[in-house]
């Protein structure tokens, strides 16, 4: 049996960069920062307090006060991504086509803050004050739960939960879903939204953390000579996948092909990336798609730009894709978001995607004094339009888990 084929038809966003994806792709390919000195809660003690936030957020324009009041933030953008996303792809949900529509949106973290919180009431006033809606406000698998409910989806109501990969995962097993017949159509994605003090503590106290908070535009520098660290970032992506005959019998407007989807495990280290590992991923998406590296004109990378992980990526593409390597543009957008954690995949997959749609790299900004150990084609500070018929994403993990999804123009 061949392979069902899986298009993309609709896109949702929430981001640093903006709310909705005309505003969120006019500000990352202009090469506009997100990142900005915390707002959320006083991080003067901290030793990064920077992040990229999401601005101008009300989610009383997307939800009922009552039902919002009832979830942690990482669902409300979920919910808004997948709502944004649904519209997008003109799909209707019906009697007869309810059970083949699924959704499969994750989060890293999850309702971390909202723990926080509860936990801050209840030393204070005892077990009293745990809202009844404490659990299911805050666990991992409520934006699939609330995104089905809310349009009645019947398909497959799953969450992925893979640190930094979380999203590129949620997306590649929705495809799979949909080549071997579960499904017709998955809303799939990630999001997150961490920026809490624990989260920063836990992050700074493992020096994983930039500390530029003179300069918060300026410190996410993938690939950089003085970058020191990733910047957190919240927000959602959240991707509506769809098997390319039932999209093309509706008249559907189609984005791309996701083409391939790879994966793989270091086992070397739960916090330290090696570049056998990725190198993996990449070419098991690769050989997925039944392309070759030679193929392949673009590549959205992890670029977290932490020192070691940088370097790390660039070793792991040199390998996987040999000579090819110096052919390709590299770019982060990273340096505009900050690391949105288990959000990154979902919203990097949407950058990948509306590369090839446009025809165009998003820079990386940030780039300035290359570091002579990166020494591939990073877009440095300006987007440029070029000929992208694949693209590739790549999202890495704590644990020593890799995820690589591969987009092809249609």
């Amino acid at each position: 049996m061949s392979k069902r084929r899986v298009v993309v038809t609709g896109l949702g966003i929430v981001s640093p960069v903006g709310i909705g994806i005309p505003l969120a792709w006019q500000n990352i390919v202009a090469g506009k920062s997100g990142i900005v000195r915390i707002s959320q809660f006083d991080a003067s003690q901290f030793a990064s307090q920077i992040a990229g936030e999401v601005a101008d957020f009300d989610v009383a324009q997307y939800l009922p006060a009552k039902d919002a009041r009832r979830m942690s933030r990482f669902i409300h953008f979920g919910l808004v991504a997948g709502m944004e996303a649904y519209a997008d792809s003109g799909l209707c949900v019906t009697e007869q086509n309810a059970e083949r529509i699924g959704v499969n949106i994750g989060s890293g973290i999850g309702g971390l803050p909202a723990i926080e919180e509860t936990h801050n009431d209840y030393l204070s006033a005892g077990p009293r004050k745990i809202s009844p809606f404490f659990i299911p406000g805050t666990i991992i698998n409520m934006i699939s739960g609330n995104l089905s409910v809310m349009y009645g989806f019947k398909g497959p109501n799953v969450a992925m939960v893979s640190a930094c990969t979380t999203g590129t995962h949620c997306i590649g097993e929705s495809a799979r879903m949909i080549e071997y017949g579960d499904a017709d159509v998955m809303i799939a994605g990630g999001a997150e939204a961490t920026i809490s003090p624990l989260a920063v503590g836990g992050f700074a106290a493992a020096r994983a953390l930039s500390t530029r908070n003179d300069d918060p535009a300026t410190a996410s520098r993938p690939w950089d000579k003085d970058r020191d660290g990733f910047v957190i970032g919240e927000g959602a992506g959240v991707v509506v996948l769809e098997e390319y005959e039932h999209a093309k019998a509706r008249g559907a407007k189609i984005y791309a092909e996701l083409s391939g989807y790879g994966m793989s495990g270091d086992a070397y280290h739960i916090t330290s990336p090696n570049s056998d590992g990725p190198r993996r991923s990449m070419l098991t998406a690769l050989n997925n798609a039944r392309l070759n590296p030679e193929d392949v004109q673009y590549i959205n990378a992890h670029g977290t730009s932490t020192p070691l992980g940088d370097k790390n990526e660039t070793d792991a593409i040199k390998l996987a894709f040999g000579d090819h390597a110096k052919k390709l543009v590299v770019n982060s957008t990273k340096s505009m978001t900050g690391h949105l954690l288990g959000g990154a995949g979902g919203v990097e997959s949407i950058f990948s995607i509306l590369a090839v749609h446009h025809q165009v790299s998003p820079p990386t900004i940030n780039i300035f004094e290359q570091d002579p150990e990166c020494d591939l084609d990073y877009c440095a500070n300006e987007a440029r339009s070029m000929k992208i018929d694949v693209a590739m994403n790549n999202n890495f993990g704590f644990g020593g888990t890799n995820g690589t999804l591969v987009f092809s123009r249609v």
